[in-house]
């Protein structure tokens, strides 16, 4: 048996099948002269071997890794210019993923892990893009005029351990000016990591605090031209980890870090802050601020402008004045829609209603508080479009104009104003609040989270699945985006992928089930995935503390519904639907009637009777 040590490259056609339904002919002849004309010739200049063409798929071998990745950027700047005059529905759109590993060689071919992982990072390169492990990325250092995503480690079938899974950025060097969250190849200015600070408080509930002052001084700083900064998804896949500062700086390609803890006692606050330089773990710069909780904004515009002058950053006056101007005049108000969000994001009714709250309150002791309103809004959709409450859409908008008019450049107001449109059946206008949004804030989670249950109830699966796997990255605690993509991925017979996204939801469920075990939404997703996965036993246990924690609530009973349907017991999920669809939304109705979990009872004779409830 001979073995090496090789690049392999791998490559498939996104969307293939759809292709070939619309017009194989077509398809075909335009996957050819792209092989032939651009694709086969950039392996050849790059000294590349194709080993094997497997339908839409390639799979191809490298000496040089760093050959491996130029090859495959140039293949996808190629592929845009010949796309370009193309309809976007007809565009042969490649993904690529690249490893280096160990193979076994036998008659040409190439087998072992190291293929196999090179096909499964192919998964998370979104259509025109490339994908590679960490060890390409670590290979490639500086080498390339290209700049590399941090997409956190990331579970793979068939293979045991995570691996760390990088995206290429293919619109450098200009995106590296106007995204905060990408690391420039080549550092043309210093840049940073603030790691989540501390919770070093007596009572464990004051977690979201301390996360809120971390994303407060990731935001600031964001604001400086002459600074990079890496975004708070990249840098909370540390929280809880004990990794070394030089590790850390040089996984993420940063210069600096920023850490530090919080610790909050009635009205007062003790915070501490360290600069270090990533290069050897100096110490740059330390402060410990023990105030009154009033000076919170004052403590987090001081560590901002600490930084700036130990990095003798220049600001520019608006830059100046954007640090400067604190979220909100109230800090109780701040504190309130803190634990608004952290509530928000459990989504039980009971969470939603006292989220509601906790923004009711912060935008009574501040009325100018734009995120205040657009939580408010947040809850009252999710209220209506989840759990069937009546909210009327003029006070729903209403809502949402305030925040709009508050602070029009927001883009979580812009987020919340797409799904309140969504929820009341104005889809086109619904887009455009989203696209605002994002392009006001790419890595906006509730930006993409919501635009994906937007596209999946108008039966857009694909863009549906895109929006789902970004907010799951920009969010390591998110169990709900990769479970609900699975169902989208099933109506695009992507079913590897829904099994790999299923694997990564079920590991952030339990997460969540510990650290919020009074909440039964992990519990429900939970358990549709482990009913997807085959796991009986493990789905009716998490059915069953469901029913302990919320035995009369709507949504749950949809969900059960689903894990009986995919279990096979059909008379119990129709019992339940029938209980649960009267009272439910129009959006849930629309899902209900897109959802593939619920394939199973579509040809029972009482199935129609629920058609008719779901009109």
């Amino acid at each position: 048996m001979k073995r090496r040590l090789t690049t392999i490259l791998s490559a498939d056609v996104a969307g293939y099948s759809r292709l070939m339904g619309t017009n194989e002919a077509e398809t075909l002849a335009a996957l050819t002269a792209h092989r032939a004309e651009l694709v086969d010739a950039m392996v050849a200049d790059h000294q590349g071997r194709i080993v094997k063409l497997i339908g839409d798929g390639m799979l191809v071998e490298f000496e040089s890794v760093v050959s491996a990745v130029d090859c495959a950027a140039k293949i996808q700047q190629g592929m845009r210019a010949r796309n370009s005059a193309v309809p976007v529905d007809r565009r042969i759109e490649f993904r690529i993923g690249v490893n280096i590993g160990d193979v076994i060689v036998e008659n040409d071919d190439i087998f072992g892990d190291g293929v196999n992982i090179a096909a499964r990072i192919e998964n998370f390169a979104k259509p025109g893009g490339v994908a590679v492990s960490a060890a390409v990325r670590e290979h490639v250092g500086n080498r390339l005029d290209l700049i590399f995503e941090d997409a956190g480690e990331q579970l793979l079938k068939n293979i045991e351990r995570p691996v760390r899974v990088y995206n290429v950025v293919l619109d450098a060097p200009q995106a590296a000016s106007d995204r905060s969250d990408r690391v420039p190849a080549v550092a043309q200015k210093p840049s940073i990591a603030v790691l989540p600070f501390n919770n070093m408080s007596d009572d464990p509930a004051q977690e979201y605090f301390s996360d809120g002052i971390t994303e407060d001084i990731i935001t600031d700083l964001s604001k400086i031209s002459g600074l990079s900064v890496v975004a708070r998804h990249t840098v909370f896949a540390y929280k809880g980890t004990r990794v070394t500062a030089q590790r850390v700086a040089a996984e993420l390609g940063v210069s600096f870090l920023l850490e530090g803890s919080v610790r909050k006692a009635g009205q007062r606050v003790r915070i501490t802050g360290q600069l270090i330089d990533g290069s050897d773990g100096r110490h740059v710069w330390a402060e410990r601020y023990d105030r009154d909780l009033t000076d919170i904004f004052d403590i987090q515009d001081e560590i901002t402008q600490a930084i700036v002058t130990q990095l003798k950053i220049r600001l520019l006056p608006k830059e100046r004045k954007a640090i400067e101007q604190p979220v909100t005049a109230s800090v109780e108000a701040y504190n309130y829609c803190l634990k608004g969000r952290e509530l928000f994001y459990t989504m039980t009714k009971a969470s939603l209603q006292h989220a509601r709250r906790m923004f009711t309150y912060a935008a009574e002791l501040d009325p100018r508080f734009a995120r205040a309103y657009a939580g408010i809004a947040d809850c009252d959709s999710f209220l209506c479009g989840f759990h069937g409450e009546h909210v009327p859409p003029e006070s729903l908008l209403e809502t949402c104009a305030k925040a709009l008019e508050l602070d029009p450049d927001l883009p979580e107001v812009h987020a919340s104003h797409g799904y309140a449109l969504s929820t009341i059946g104005r889809h086109e206008e619904a887009v455009a609040a989203f696209e605002r949004a994002l392009a006001l804030d790419p890595n906006s989670h509730e930006a993409h989270y919501f635009y994906a249950r937007h596209c999946f109830v108008r039966r857009n699966f694909e863009e549906s699945v895109a929006h789902f796997e970004r907010a799951a990255e920009i969010r390591p605690d998110d169990y709900r985006s990769p479970i609900l993509a699975g169902n989208a991925l099933d109506h695009l017979g992507q079913l590897d992928k829904k099994e790999r996204l299923s694997r990564i939801g079920l590991e952030r469920v339990e997460r969540s089930l510990v650290q919020h075990p009074e909440s039964s939404d992990a519990a429900q997703l939970g358990a549709c995935a482990c009913a997807v996965m085959g796991d009986r036993d493990r789905a009716l246990e998490l059915v069953a503390r469901v029913k302990t924690i919320d035995p009369e609530d709507t949504h749950a009973r949809y969900n059960i519904a689903c894990v009986y349907a995919l279990l096979g017991e059909q008379d119990q999920a129709i019992d339940l639907l029938e209980q649960s669809l009267p009272f439910v939304s129009p959006e849930l109705r629309a899902w209900f009637r897109n959802d593939t979990d619920l394939e199973s009872i579509r040809s029972h004779p009482r199935y129609a009777q629920l058609l008719k409830m779901a009109e």
